[in-house]
């Protein structure tokens, strides 16, 4: 079948310790007025920053709003309600995966202009045309999609080096899932060339993480931004999020996702995954699954030692989740919308023989 009038919005992207210099030439002919809108501490790591560069361009700060605590539907109407919100030209989004989608969800469907400034390297939010939504009781709810990502990007290489590294650390588990993913959910099948695109893009989520991650996790733990830094935060927030944008559309089956997030979306169910992990350190555990449930014993290997190497989970008690909770995730997770595109069924037999084989590793000490 010969798709017709289709378009792709790619992201627009800025890095570099000095890159806040570029906030006037780029936002300047979106308006004047200004609403910031972020996560607490993404506000107190860069506010002043960005203020401050501000203050040198025709724009105006007009207020400040921390964003909420979870990206939820009402938490986008809250702030859709604000005063400030209708007299912005322009939303600056600051912070994180959930204060970014927020702001997205926000602007984009009002056609507001909307840029986004990371703080941490731990996910694609600030590039992706996706929100993920959650429900009040911070268990997921579904991604909601947009026809573009925000206007541009502007990553600051000093603020990034000075964030948590277990951000940068879960990061890395979140982005060479998308490489896995993309590969399995697309196997035999004729693919569109905005699709053979995503695909091919995503083995930049996964190559440079196993040559550059553990020194450049290393080096960020020091409050350095070393080149290695740089390739890594790269791989986290553009290259995944350029992929992401490809691999998804309304008209074409989601080669976005797959059993890694399928898994991480079941246990979300167990608050302590929410209040004590985060979202790409699960996910990296459930590639591991993936892997073995998909026979690729010599990726598995890749990334099990690359796992060990920095810390990541190898383990389901790596996570706090235990056997019978897992146990009891187990008929949901083929029934996730992440495995509805599937190269075959995902069962409950093939969860349990991937853990038991990941689990005995485990015990190995290997």
């Amino acid at each position: 079948m010969k798709l017709e009038n289709y378009e792709v919005h790619l992201p627009s992207y800025s890095i570099g310790d000095k890159i806040y210099d570029k906030i006037g030439p780029v936002c300047e002919s979106y308006g004047k007025t200004v609403l910031v809108i972020g996560g607490r501490k993404a506000l107190t790591a860069a506010y002043d920053k960005i203020a401050a560069h501000v203050a040198k361009t025709n724009l105006e700060i007009i207020g400040t709003e921390i964003y909420g605590e979870n990206c939820t539907y009402q938490t986008v109407e809250r702030l859709r309600a604000l005063l400030l919100y209708q007299q912005a030209d322009m939303v600056f989004g600051v912070g994180g995966g959930k204060a970014l989608d927020t702001v997205k969800c926000l602007c984009i469907p009002d056609d507001k202009p909307v840029f986004s400034f990371p703080t941490i390297a731990s996910n694609c939010a600030a590039t992706t045309s996706v929100s993920i939504m959650y429900n009040e009781d911070g268990t997921f709810l579904r991604p909601h999609f947009f026809v573009r990502p925000v206007m541009h990007t502007f990553i600051d290489t000093e603020i990034l080096a000075k964030a948590p590294s277990q951000y940068m650390w879960a990061g890395i588990g979140d982005t060479y899932a998308k490489y896995y993913e993309a590969m399995i959910s697309s196997r035999g099948e004729r693919l569109e060339h905005f699709t053979a695109l995503g695909v091919e893009v995503s083995r930049m989520c996964r190559d440079p993480l196993l040559i550059y991650g553990a020194r450049a996790l290393a080096d960020h733990r020091q409050g350095l931004c070393t080149y290695e830094v740089e390739q890594v935060a790269l791989a986290i927030v553009v290259t995944t999020g350029i992929a992401s944008i490809f691999l998804t559309k309304d008209f074409t089956p989601d080669y976005n996702s797959g059993l890694a997030h399928a898994i991480f979306y079941a246990l979300t169910r167990y608050p302590i995954l929410e209040e004590r992990h985060l979202h790409g350190e699960v996910v990296g555990f459930g590639i591991l699954i993936a892997l073995l449930a998909d026979g690729q014993e010599a990726e598995f290997e890749k990334i099990y030692q690359l796992n060990r190497s920095i810390g990541l989970p190898t383990r389901l008690a790596d996570i706090e989740i235990t056997p019978e909770q897992w146990d009891a995730c187990l008929d949901v997770i083929p029934s996730m919308s992440d495995v509805s595109h599937y190269p075959y069924p995902v069962t409950r037999q093939m969860l349990e023989g991937a853990m038991a084989v990941l689990e005995e590793r485990a015990v190995g000490g290997q």
